[in-house]
């Protein structure tokens, strides 16, 4: 049964999130706003935010280095509480292991400092925000009046993040071309073999990445670049 009026949690959900939720959400008497978030997929403080992510979506992350990357940007904003949901069962063909998955939980845990819960379908994450929200807002009496968003970047933080857009480089390959290259300037102009050389780049990816920093720009009718979906490994 929904709250009453002067009792309703506001929860702003993300404008891309599925029409599942954000309905169960309404059926269950929050005050719904949605908006395209910076940060998040749920805000439902000014210092809780919530990313949500299917099993498929989870696993997909991890593979392509979005996960950490993600995590990162979170655990840095304005925002001093995380949580990750989790939703859906467990694959039988899942494309990665239980000891990476683990691995993944532990950092986003200890490195981090995000919490993670798991649920079964849509309802049950919609239930979850909901009585996080109420939690906030009604037991704790915390407002929700800012919006979250990534703390201003060092120079440092710049550099990994402009290395880490490139094509799969995750956090960790693009602190090791950082300390080997020294600047983001020498990784743009190293020659594909010196790239190749660097642990774990291999030929494939040096190709990928002087690819990138030598292609001329040259964006299709309709669309404002040039994409390679190819898939991250």
């Amino acid at each position: 049964m929904a709250l009453q009026n002067e009792k309703r949690p506001k929860i702003v959900a993300d404008k891309r999130e599925p029409d599942e939720v954000c309905d169960c959400l309404e059926a269950l008497g929050a005050e719904l706003e949605l908006k395209q978030l910076e940060l998040g997929d749920y805000q439902v403080s000014d210092r809780l935010i919530i990313e949500r992510k299917t099993r498929a979506d989870f696993e997909s992350s991890i593979l392509d280095g979005r996960l950490f990357s993600q995590a990162e940007g979170l655990s840095s904003s304005t925002a001093g509480r995380i949580v990750f949901i989790i939703e859906g069962s467990p694959n039988s063909d899942t494309r990665i292991s239980r000891s990476a998955l683990l691995g993944a939980y532990s950092s986003l845990i200890a490195d981090f400092g995000c919490a993670i819960f798991f649920t079964k379908s849509a309802q049950a994450t919609a239930e979850l925000v909901f009585h996080l929200a109420c939690h906030e807002q009604l037991s704790r009496k915390q407002s929700l009046s800012v919006y979250a968003k990534r703390k201003a970047k060092t120079f440092p933080e710049q550099q990994r993040a402009i290395i880490e857009a490139l094509p799969n480089v995750g956090p960790k390959l693009a602190l090791s071309l950082l300390k080997y290259f020294d600047t983001v300037e020498n990784i743009a102009t190293a020659p594909e073999s010196e790239l190749a050389s660097v642990d774990k780049i291999g030929k494939d990816k040096a190709a990928k990445i002087r690819k990138i920093f030598s292609l001329r720009y040259k964006p299709k009718e309709g669309s404002e670049s040039q994409t390679d979906t190819s898939d991250d490994k």
